[in-house]
């Protein structure tokens, strides 16, 4: 991929970092001295985590990176960027890879070939009715398929699935313009076209999923995800709306 500069989006700043702990707990320190929008990419990072807490692999060659953000927005609609992030990275990996190949796994991870090649972690900070800022964490197996660490999914690469060779670098350009593509979309239309989009490419919708909360389990068909970014299951005692849970198929 081309590193012309006039690609970049207009208005936001990055940071390439050859090591880091993590590119979200960079964010965190950076946040209130960024004057613009800033993506923060670490090459290496020796103390990734990822959803709940859970450690996030990151072998050489790898991509991580962090946008972190003021968008004038409440905490629910700031965890409704976790569906616009989804919508940028699919259509970034599909650059590399057929799109045929490549699912989103509800709430934040992205499929190829039925393994997680992906995922996506959102972190805000503010008491008031708008979120100071919000950090969107992103993590892509570019290069390596790193330790199984027991999740939901096996992990994948994009190069072990037969995806283009790319660069972390190189890899954060398009995407860069996609999340900006995102967010004008949501500003233009609001987050139904985000919602249109990202069940385009949802995996397993219309087919019965289960779904892991921490009080239990419910099994039923994926219907929809609702304006509020729920999971929506029909079961036999009626439709479901799952806020949080993890996803089995």
């Amino acid at each position: 991929m081309s590193t012309d500069a006039s690609l970049w989006p207009e208005g936001v700043d990055r940071i390439v970092l050859e090591t880091v702990d993590s590119t979200m707990a960079e964010a965190g320190r950076l946040a209130r001295e960024l004057d613009r929008p800033t993506w923060i990419l670490g090459l290496n990072q020796t103390d990734a985590r990822g959803r709940r807490g859970r450690p996030w692999r990151h072998p050489e060659g790898n991509f991580a990176a962090t946008f972190v953000y003021r968008p004038a927005c409440t905490p629910a609609e700031a965890a409704l960027r976790s569906f616009l992030a989804a919508n940028a990275l699919f259509e970034t990996l599909a650059l590399f890879v057929e799109r045929e190949a490549l699912g989103l796994k509800w709430p934040n991870d992205v499929l190829l070939h039925g393994g997680k090649v992906a995922g996506i972690l959102l972190e805000s900070s503010g008491a008031g009715r708008f979120v100071d800022w919000l950090s969107v964490g992103i993590g892509v197996n570019l290069a390596k398929v790193p330790p199984d660490d027991g999740g939901d999914f096996p992990p994948v690469s994009l190069f072990d699935q037969g995806g283009e060779p790319v660069t972390p670098e190189a890899f954060l350009e398009p995407l860069a313009t996609n999340f900006a593509t995102q967010e004008a979309i949501l500003a233009e239309f609001g987050f139904s076209q985000v919602r249109e989009s990202w069940l385009r490419h949802a995996a397993r919708l219309g087919e019965i999923i289960t779904a892991r909360t921490g009080t239990g389990e419910i099994t039923g068909t994926f219907e929809t995800i609702d304006e509020m970014g729920n999971l929506i299951l029909a079961t036999p005692q009626g439709r479901e709306a799952v806020a949080a849970a993890d996803i089995y198929f």
